[in-house]
């Protein structure tokens, strides 16, 4: 989850950029993550990162290999 949101940083707004920040200086030194922190990854998660259907990635591949399967 904060290797995701760690792509989405230059989206974010400084106090989320933060909030981010200090995530991964935890799970970098092997810290556990308190309920507030972890509250706030899900709803900066929700937020930033889209997930895909299998239908939607199947049809970005189509158009990367010009329609071959």
């Amino acid at each position: 989850m904060l290797k995701e949101l760690r792509d989405c940083v230059s989206r974010m707004n400084r106090d989320e950029q933060y909030h981010v920040e200090m995530m991964l200086k935890k799970d970098k030194d092997d810290e556990d993550l308190d309920t507030l922190s972890l509250k706030k990854m899900e709803e900066l998660y929700a937020q930033y990162v889209k997930k895909k259907s299998k239908q939607q990635a199947e049809e970005a591949w189509k158009k990367l290999t010009g329609g071959k399967k």
